[in-house]
């Protein structure tokens, strides 16, 4: 699939692009390979959240805990935020960070995971996978698959139903949580009752017209997405034998997956692979919900949450697990 390199980026939300503008001085659209240990030095315009951030008043207890990784390879962390006025066990979000493969840790994205925890007094386990280029696949998702079983078989002792367990992250951490779902179903694993899948990093292949357009502009460009999926794959990047559980939109059958809520912009790399993916879903006669939201760029609820339609997309969001969890 692809367009004219000649066809104009989709203009931004007008409050999105003020906000883009303050950015652009060290959020360029384009990463290079060369660019991923300056990129994985802590910004101050992003700091890392506290134990105390995280606790909310004493709203939520927090621990790190050490627990097995797949076969073979070292444990994995798991950060746990646990209600702590809960009576019964809850439901919980099993949280997958975004940072295009290379970047990141297990507290990134957790703020906003927890504004939905808050909301619907839910848990929060958070895995710290490794990353790439230093891990390839299948690394990062057998560490994210290993946190979700050992979750699963440790309900009961955190507090959780493990019945009402939701799979979610945001970019490389929405392609994670898509193929720990895959993995899920094919190995007779966790049952999930829901994947949130928050504009999801799906397709190595790079050449969707939405990633030839928007190339050069915006946040997480071709360029950055190349570096990303060539830093998981090597030379197997955009070849015939990728594993859907490193690019979900590579799965053949998408059928018997959880419901699944999938949200993107308009003006971002991601956009045509995310709705091709919520399509064959419906095609396989699944459930699925699809948000593509007008003018918005990779991430824009992150860098401007105060805007209009990040607003409405958090909202929309929200609404989606009110009726995952019939609360």
């Amino acid at each position: 699939m692809t367009t004219s390199p000649t066809a104009p980026p989709v203009p931004f939300d007008p409050e999105l692009a003020a906000a883009l503008s303050v950015f652009a001085e060290f959020l360029p659209p384009a990463f290079t390979p060369e660019m991923i240990p300056l990129l994985r030095q802590p910004n101050p315009a992003m700091p890392t959240p506290t134990d105390e951030d995280l606790a909310r008043g004493g709203r939520f207890g927090v621990e790190e805990r050490a627990v097995p990784g797949p076969d073979g390879a070292p444990d994995i962390s798991l950060l746990i935020c646990q209600p702590t006025a809960a009576t019964a066990p809850t439901a919980a979000i099993y949280h997958v960070h975004g940072g295009g493969m290379i970047l990141g840790d297990n507290r990134s994205g957790v703020l906003e995971m927890l504004d939905l925890a808050e909301e619907f007094g839910l848990a929060v386990v958070s895995v710290e996978y490794r990353l790439a280029p230093e891990t390839p696949h299948p690394g990062p998702v057998e560490d994210c698959y290993a946190g979700l079983v050992w979750t699963a078989e440790h309900a009961a002792e955190l507090g959780i139903d493990p019945d009402r367990i939701v799979v979610g992250g945001a970019s490389a951490g929405g392609g994670l949580s898509a193929a720990v779902a895959l993995m899920a179903r094919d190995r007779g694993g966790p049952a999930l009752l829901g994947q949130l899948l928050i504009y999801p990093m799906l397709d190595d292949r790079n050449d969707t017209p939405s990633a030839i357009q928007m190339a050069g502009v915006g946040v997480w460009d071709r360029t950055a997405n190349d570096t990303g999926w060539s830093a998981l794959l090597g030379d197997d990047r955009g070849g015939p034998d990728v594993s859907p559980y490193a690019a979900p939109a590579r799965a053949t059958d998408l059928s018997g997956l959880p419901p699944a809520f999938i949200d993107v912009g308009s003006a971002e790399t991601f956009r045509d692979e995310d709705v091709a993916y919520a399509s064959r879903i419906w095609q396989a006669g699944g459930i699925a919900e699809l948000h593509v939201w007008h003018g918005c760029f990779h991430g824009f609820d992150g860098l401007a949450p105060q805007a209009a339609v990040s607003q409405e997309a958090r909202a929309a969001r929200r609404r989606w697990l009110r009726r995952l969890l019939g609360d």
